[in-house]
C-alpha cells in the first residue's frame, strides 16, 4: 500500500460505504415460455430491473439470458414475483464441460441438445460424474468386462 493509498482513505467522499460493486456477469434461468406473450411478459419484467444490461430469450430451449450487474437469486426471485412463472437457475452446461457426460445423473433426456445436467453444485448426481481421471483409472482398471485389464485375474 503506497503512500498515496494510504492519504486518499482519508480523503474518500464515499461516506463510509465500503460496498464493492457488483460485478458484470450473465445469469441463465430456465422458464417455461409457452407463447409470445410469455417472452413479452418475461422481457418487460427484468428490463425493469436495476443493474440488467441486456435480456436474450430462447423460446426453444425455454432460456433466458440476462446480462448485467445483477445477483442470479434475485432474478429468479424477479421473474417468479412478476409473472407468476416457475423459473430456476438454467441446470443444463454443454457436453464439453463436464467430464463424464454419460454417467447417472448427469445425462438428461429433457436437455436440449448438446447439453447435459450441471453437476457441479448438485450433491443428489453421483460421484462418478464428478470424478476426477485418476479416480476414473482406478476403478476401471479391475474391470470385469475386459479381462485383460489386470494381470492378477
Amino acid at each position: 500500500m503506497g503512500v498515496l493509498d494510504h492519504v486518499s482513505e482519508y480523503f474518500d467522499c464515499s461516506h463510509g460505504s465500503s460496498k464493492r460493486h457488483k460485478s458484470l456477469q450473465t445469469v441463465d434461468v430456465r422458464v417455461l415460455i409457452d407463447c409470445e406473450g410469455c417472452e413479452r411478459k418475461v422481457r418487460r419484467a427484468l428490463e425493469g430491473m436495476k443493474g440488467v444490461r441486456d435480456v436474450s430469450i430462447e423460446a426453444n430451449a425455454q432460456k433466458v439470458t440476462v446480462v448485467g450487474y445483477v445477483e442470479p437469486n434475485k432474478v429468479v426471485a424477479r421473474i417468479i414475483h412478476r409473472t407468476g412463472k416457475r423459473a430456476e437457475i438454467y441446470p443444463f452446461v454443454p457436453y464439453d464441460v463436464v467430464a463424464h457426460p454419460y454417467a447417472s445423473g448427469v445425462y438428461d433426456n429433457r436437455a436440449p441438445t448438446g447439453y447435459v445436467r450441471n453437476t457441479e453444485y448438485d450433491p443428489h448426481v453421483s460421484r462418478l460424474a464428478r470424478a476426477s481421471s485418476t479416480e476414473v483409472r482406478y476403478t476401471t482398471a479391475f474391470s470385469d468386462e475386459n479381462a485383460s485389464a489386470c494381470v492378477i485375474m
